[in-house]
């Protein structure tokens, strides 16, 4: 049976359409599969989210959900329709409350939910009695709007149990205190991604990585997906990419199960709360590809919840020199008011081939190769960027009573005129040119020799110089731009 869509109610942030009633079907063991079509048509400038309510009857076993939307023809420089799909159950919609089961984005077009198993995205449990929602995003919408039809199917019959998660753990057994190479901006089939975790593992021990992070797009489906895959020479931690419509943050390294929401904007004023919720869970706040140029990507929350921030997504381009640049610009205004500085990072976010896992990676000095050592290393900025485990680094400052200082640290000398040394170790970098980066700017480039392999030295003072951090770039490919990064150090900063 087929119905229309009806709007029954609306809010700043969402709109609800009429319940779909499954209240004549015949339940029990044997009951035959009920099925319900919704048609309906969202206009232009529909609420983000819109919820389908479904009345599930007891007896249920399996939800089938699937749904079809028309792709409009539009013009040149004009959005199309794109449609995207999760569920909540009985439980509720409440912004971050218990009734999440499952987002697939617009990845599928068709999911399931029983008690031993779901689609990947979405949580296996049982099927409860009661109204559950259909989540569908209008992400973008013709002018002509957005013709859309979904088909609920209810199965019936014994529940079956669901397995108890099994969760990577929090501790690998590295090399003691060490730099430790990851990537943790990661899709697989749990969201949009086409390779398996376990395509991810072998990628990622391809690479040379230690620790990876499972970060998919508004769900925590793969936090329990990873059994077999992790080991002594990898540590898998779990997390979630929050994808908002004002831009998307990695929640890295939280308690595996977390969720986090992501139904809220900017002028919403909600970030803060679900920022604090993920350092709660043990996580660090990273804004992603923070001038992606794709829809709802750019990141507009601002950056004063953000443990570090991602400068460096997948290949570099210019958005990621524009990332760089603010983040530059950031340290910058830490040295001016003496607050905190955020560090940065660089992720592969790789989806599928030819998208390189590992390209690039952070590199983090800590004390062993576990969570709480790696997101310790991550937040104090103790870490590089590298495009590759064939590139090595290694920065500090010296000066003064024979101190010394790495990445991420301070170097306290005994005035701001006293002569400091930075000194930058490089391997893996041939035909790659070494730039010292203050908050004056570039003062200092060196030529690396083709066999990149080198020693780079600059003496310079405090107040000549507030902080150094290290770049090295491939030569230029387009005139009057600079060439793509080959690796990036977080700052030294030099106080007299």
């Amino acid at each position: 049976m087929a119905r229309r869509g009806l709007l029954v109610g609306t809010a700043a942030t969402a709109l609800t359409l009429g319940t779909v009633s499954f209240a004549d079907a015949a339940t029990g063991d044997d009951a035959p599969d009920r099925t319900r079509t919704v048609r309906g048509t969202l206009p232009t400038g529909s609420p983000d989210y819109v919820y389908l309510p479904v009345e599930v009857p007891r007896g249920v076993r399996e939800i089938v959900v699937s749904y079809t939307y028309e792709k409009t023809p539009v013009p040149a420089g004009t959005q199309g329709n794109a449609l995207d799909i999760g569920i909540f159950d009985e439980r509720g919609t409440e912004l971050g409350g218990r009734g999440f089961r499952g987002w697939s984005g617009g990845a599928r077009s068709s999911f399931f939910i029983r008690a031993d198993e779901a689609t990947p995205g979405y949580i296996a449990g049982p099927v409860r009695a009661g109204t559950w929602n259909i989540a569908l995003g209008p992400y973008t919408v013709a002018p002509e709007g957005l013709p859309y039809e979904v088909t609920i199917t209810l199965r019936f019959g014994p529940t079956g149990s669901t397995p108890k998660p099994v969760y990577p753990p929090e501790r690998a057994k590295g090399r003691g205190r060490a730099w430790y190479r990851g990537d943790c901006h990661l899709h697989s089939v749990h969201s949009d991604g086409k390779r398996t975790p376990a395509e991810i593992a072998a990628a990622a021990r391809a690479a040379g990585l230690d620790f990876i992070n499972s970060s998919e797009h508004n769900t925590y489906s793969a936090h329990s997906a990873w059994d077999g895959l992790w080991g002594d020479d990898l540590l898998v931690l779990t997390g979630e990419e929050v994808t908002t419509r004002n831009g998307h943050v990695i929640a890295l390294a939280t308690d595996p199960g977390t969720f986090v929401d992501w139904r809220y904007r900017a002028r919403d004023n909600r970030f803060g709360h679900y920022a604090k919720a993920v350092r709660r869970a043990g996580g660090l706040v990273v804004p992603a590809h923070p001038h992606a140029t794709c829809i709802g990507c750019h990141w507009k929350f601002g950056f004063g919840e953000a443990d570090a921030v991602e400068v460096w997504n997948g290949a570099y381009t210019p958005e990621d020199e524009i990332a760089l640049a603010e983040w530059d610009n950031s340290l910058v205004a830490a040295v001016r008011t003496s607050k905190p500085w955020i560090a940065a990072m660089g992720n592969s976010d790789a989806h599928r081939e030819p998208d390189k896992v590992g390209l690039p990676q952070t590199v983090v000095l800590a004390d062993e190769l576990s969570r709480e050592s790696i997101t310790a290393g991550i937040r104090a900025g103790h870490s590089y960027i590298a495009e590759s485990s064939a590139v090595t680094l290694s920065f500090g400052a010296s000066g003064g009573r024979g101190l010394h200082t790495g990445i991420g640290e301070r170097l306290r000398v005994d005035g701001d005129d006293t002569p400091v040394t930075v000194r930058l170790e490089v391997t893996g970098a041939p035909g790659c040119t070494a730039h010292f980066v203050t908050d004056q700017g570039t003062l200092f480039t060196a030529t690396l020799p083709e066999s990149g392999t080198a020693v780079v030295e600059w003496r310079t003072t405090p107040v000549y110089a507030a902080y150094v951090r290290a770049e090295v770039r491939h030569p230029a490919t387009v005139p009057g731009l600079p060439g793509a990064l080959a690796a990036l150090t977080n700052p030294v900063f030099l106080e007299g």
